[in-house]
């Protein structure tokens, strides 16, 4: 009996696809994947909604995550119907690009799930990049629209890897701009959380064709896989045919649920993540060689003259941050960790640097 190649029988557009991996390295302090550095403690509330969920395990959960969805209306200031919940935002990505189809554009350096998701759906892929200073090259965007004509348009910002925020302005321009043509513009917001600029949720009330994406990993709940997209009630309608039935499971929507409820243990960690941002930020710009650039998210890229040799020196110490190499090349990304991990990284970093 011959042997099957199974490579002829997947489709073209998977066969060039490489699986998304994350090397492990034997690091006690890991900074490289924007994780919150704090365990949230089980308050007495927390602990309770675990418990009653244990005693139900046998039972699938609410499909429609109701009392998570009318939190989340409550807290943003949206009807419960403008919510979409999913296990995580790579899950609504695919659903977003699986409901609309492609192009898909996006612009670059940004957040990889968006082409890699686009791919593996055989859809094509618009990629703009950047201007010198991380924000939207609006004239290039808009000339991008008009020749490609994409169904969606993700904007992540504050922008993963870059750590700034768009300019509001820009992004406006090109909502107003797709309002007019047949395009649906993503914002985002993962990382809106630790940024002193607002969120755009507003824009779904005077725009049809915005969906924000938020998501609760960046804050402390990466574990639970709870994302979501906001959007006007007829996107929301539609999206939701093709989201897989039970894909929130019930402990991740109880101990969300129950976050919310009691939530200054998140605030208090985000305000600790945000002051020891600037920390990092005003020491690592005295530290000859490095360049770090201003960050509204919970990490820091920054440039550096021997981007390997410091990346291979902070694994040798125990240190793991992420190198940028073929994203943004001669950067390396640093989440901010607590104040004893960044103080050691810093450290580390001087006598790497030296």
């Amino acid at each position: 009996m011959g042997r099957l190649d199974i490579k002829r029988l997947v489709k073209d557009n998977v066969r060039s696809l490489h699986p998304y991996e994350v090397k492990a390295y034997p690091c006690d302090i890991k900074l490289d994947a924007n994780e919150s550095p704090y365990p949230l403690t089980l308050s007495p509330r927390v602990r309770s909604e675990f418990n009653r969920v244990l005693r139900v395990l046998n039972r699938y959960p609410d499909p429609e995550a109701r009392r998570l969805r009318g939190a989340l209306s409550r807290t943003l200031k949206v009807r419960i119907d403008n919510i979409l919940h999913g296990n995580g935002s790579d899950e609504l990505i695919y659903y977003l690009i699986t409901t609309f189809g492609g192009p898909v554009m996006y612009p670059v350096p940004t957040f990889s799930m968006y082409g890699v998701i686009a791919q593996a759906l055989g859809e094509e892929r618009i990629e703009v990049p950047l201007d010198r200073d991380f924000d939207i090259d609006v004239d290039r965007i808009l000339t991008a629209i008009r020749r490609h004509r994409p169904k969606l348009i993700f904007l992540s910002s504050p922008n993963n890897p870059t750590g700034n925020c768009f300019s509001q302005e820009r992004i406006l321009e090109i909502i107003e701009y797709t309002s007019h043509h047949p395009s649906l513009v993503v914002i985002d917001e993962a990382y809106q959380p630790f940024s002193k600029k607002g969120s755009l949720v507003h824009f779904i009330r005077n725009y049809g064709n915005v969906l924000i994406m938020r998501t609760l990993s960046k804050i402390g709940l990466a574990a639970l896989r709870v994302g979501f997209i906001i959007a006007q009630e007829d996107i929301i309608r539609e999206v939701n045919k093709v989201r897989l039935p039970f894909n929130l499971n019930s402990i991740s929507q109880a101990v969300a649920l129950a976050i919310m409820k009691d939530s200054e243990t998140v605030r208090s960690n985000i305000n600790m993540i945000t002051s020891e941002r600037r920390r990092l930020f005003l020491e690592m710009q005295q530290i000859d060689g490095i360049h770090p650039y201003p960050s509204d998210a919970n990490f820091i890229l920054f440039r550096a003259e021997r981007v390997d040799a410091i990346f291979n020196g902070l694994i040798k110490k125990g240190i793991l941050i992420r190198n940028m190499k073929g994203a943004v090349d001669g950067c390396l990304r640093v989440t901010v960790g607590t104040p004893r991990e960044n103080t050691i990284f810093l450290n580390t970093l001087k006598e790497l640097s030296g």
